[in-house]
């Protein structure tokens, strides 16, 4: 039952955890607001689909209350979150049929601007004109529009990465992949955004 006495924006995710543990639904739905924008948009960066990243939203936060128990405090409780988003968003694609999709290329969620910038550069002029852009909103548009043209599956490891924050070790046993194979689709996701974005800043 919810303490009315409580300001649950205030309380810790581990907080909020004890009392979700003890049936406090009003800390569940704190939990909900505080996490349900990033999962939204991670949801919809895996399906490309607003209704499939609905559903998944949905089954992410009615997963977490029923099996809050399972949650052991090993990794941050906005991990723990992502990665069960990442879970159902993933089961959303494999139960689709794709299209033809070109398998050269890798995959790539959400990478900071600035993390762009510093691994694009070749001179010092690239740099400068990049700093530039960089709070820019057509910059940041452009790197959406980058990351969309990759395949689902490529696209998959980088938000994986970049956005759930996991190691290459915790993506190689979700995707089981080896984890030479993850370094590889992560390298040649950010060679490909590199190569997008210097176009737009030669433009």
């Amino acid at each position: 039952m919810a303490d009315k006495t409580l300001n649950y924006r205030s309380l810790s995710d581990n907080e909020l955890v004890g009392l979700i543990r003890e049936k406090d639904y009003a800390a569940f739905e704190e939990v909900v607001e505080r996490y349900s924008p990033k999962a939204m948009r991670l949801a919809m960066k895996i399906t490309k689909n607003r209704e499939d990243a609905q559903d998944v939203l949905q089954e992410t936060f009615v997963s977490i209350y029923k099996n809050i128990e399972s949650f052991r405090g090993e990794s941050a409780f906005s991990s723990w979150i992502y990665r069960i988003c990442t879970n159902f968003a993933l089961m959303k694609l494999r139960g689709r049929k794709f299209d033809n999709q070109s398998d050269s290329m890798d995959e790539n969620p959400n990478m900071d601007i600035e993390r762009l910038a510093e691994h694009s550069h070749s001179d010092n002029d690239w740099s400068d004109r990049a700093e530039k852009l960089l709070l820019k909103k057509e910059l940041r548009e452009k790197i959406d529009e980058a990351i969309d043209r990759l395949p689902d599956e490529y696209r998959i490891v980088f938000l994986m990465k970049d956005v759930d924050g996991m190691s290459n070790e915790e993506i190689g046993r979700e995707l089981n992949l080896t984890i030479p194979a993850v370094k590889s689709r992560l390298h040649r996701a950010r060679l490909f955004l590199r190569k997008e974005i210097s176009k737009y800043l030669e433009e």
